[in-house]
């Protein structure tokens, strides 16, 4: 007993002497990641959740954040909205998991945020697109600092109209949801605004999980189109694209895939499709390419996980990098000692980041302002798989609109010349 006794004074006469630095950081820093892990959106949900994995482990190697390690808790968006913020709320209650990293889904973002600002918990959308998420500029706990649906799809109409400016008529097939019927009017708003003469000639929303699309492929052919416009992702884009291309239908249309790249490596897309990252999130582009870290990262991801990341991978681990740069701010500013969540909240208001990709500036409505990488397929010696060519970079702060401004008002609003402010394709060395 006296032993016992003895041990335990000490332990606390260590506690009591321990450095104030110290003596206020946590065993670990708790963080909540919110993914798909199973269900059709686990096509980009395990990306994410790989690249999560990779990137906590790393800085754990090094020493954690200031000396303290991170302790992930995976949730499994699958379960439902209602699952989610149960176990968001779980989470939340242990002052140890101090920031969360939710979510893949635009609509459990939604749903979160009030649950966020309620509970006063830092809150990092990693990958939910939605425009409207921040649109109140009223958020004090949540974050986007990956961009919206209006930079990334208007980036694909001015990427469209200066390769192929003569284009009078365009298809639309996206998926019967809020993302893709938010998609499709985003688009079809900034290409009525910088050619005005186009004419949408079909509109189509398959529903999500569709296995056949021969009678859409059909109504396509047969309207004609110009160009083919598809934010279609996950297996329903590999879907498609397996049964379009026998069909002659990227041969007879100009196809824009916005989220295409996430198939490069499975489906085999012809050249001179046009796609991107839905922001800068592209591992081989030119500023990816220069920097060592991301190098490293992607040279890890595909020793670990047998493929290269995907732009939902890219996504998450800015996100990490988004937070931990975060945490070093906060402590820098409040005399190197461990940040409330109010703390972590203020350092990443109005912060700018450099990520593995490029930049992200956070405005004060808390909107993420990323440049948006859109080039075509071409195939390439290095790789067994087709990779993106003519790139260009639009700057972020480009295709935003202003805080407080209606979205979809400054998308009618644009004139024909705004094109030619913007850098055009093949520019990005």
């Amino acid at each position: 007993m006296k032993l016992s006794w003895t041990a335990a004074l000490a332990a606390s006469l260590a506690v009591m002497v321990a450095p104030a630095g110290a003596q206020n950081k946590p065993a670990a820093l708790g963080v909540g990641v919110f993914t798909f892990v199973s269900g059709p959106a686990a096509a980009y949900g395990i990306p994410g959740k790989n690249a999560a994995e990779l990137m906590i482990d790393e800085i754990n190697a090094k020493g954690g954040i200031a000396g303290v390690p991170i302790k992930a808790s995976y949730v499994d968006e699958a379960q439902g909205t209602e699952g989610v913020i149960t176990e968001y709320r779980r989470l939340t209650e242990d002052p140890s998991n101090q920031v969360m990293i939710a979510a893949l889904s635009s609509g459990n973002c939604l749903a979160l945020k009030p649950v966020a600002e309620q509970l006063k918990v830092p809150t990092i959308a990693w990958n939910c697109d939605a425009h409207q998420l921040l649109a109140d500029g009223k958020s004090h706990y949540y974050f986007r600092p990956n961009g919206n649906t209006i930079p990334e799809f208007v980036a694909y109409a001015v990427y469209l109209l200066q390769r192929k400016p003569d284009v009078k008529r365009i298809a639309i097939i996206n998926p019967d949801y809020a993302f893709g019927h938010d998609g499709a009017q985003i688009f079809k708003a900034a290409m009525k605004a910088l050619k005005p003469d186009v004419k949408i000639v079909a509109e189509l929303y398959p529903k999500m999980g569709t296995a056949n699309f021969q009678t859409q492929i059909s109504r396509l052919l047969a309207a004609h189109p110009d160009v083919i416009f598809s934010n279609l992702w996950g297996a329903d884009l590999e879907n498609f694209v397996r049964q379009a291309s026998p069909r002659g239908l990227f041969s007879s249309s100009q196809v824009v895939l916005a989220l295409g790249e996430t198939v490069l490596q499975r489906v085999p897309l012809p050249d001179n499709v046009i796609v991107g990252v839905l922001g800068d999130g592209w591992w081989l582009s030119p500023d990816a390419q220069r920097d060592p870290a991301t190098k490293a990262f992607v040279a890890a991801y595909k020793k670990r996980y047998g493929q290269y990341p995907v732009f939902p991978s890219m996504k998450m681990a800015n996100a990490i990098v988004y937070m931990k740069a975060a945490y070093e701010a906060a402590m820098k500013k409040n005399g190197e000692k461990w940040p409330s969540r109010d703390q972590l909240a203020d350092a990443m208001s109005g912060s700018n980041v450099r990520t593995l990709t490029g930049d992200t500036v956070t405005r004060k409505d808390h909107e993420g302002v990323v440049d948006q990488i859109i080039g075509i397929t071409t195939k390439s010696p290095d790789y067994k798989f087709p990779i993106i060519s003519e790139m260009v970079r639009y700057k972020g702060d480009s295709l935003i609109p202003p805080s407080g401004k209606d979205a979809m008002g400054w998308v009618a609003s644009l004139k024909p010349s705004f094109l030619d402010a913007q850098p055009k394709p093949g520019s990005y060395k």
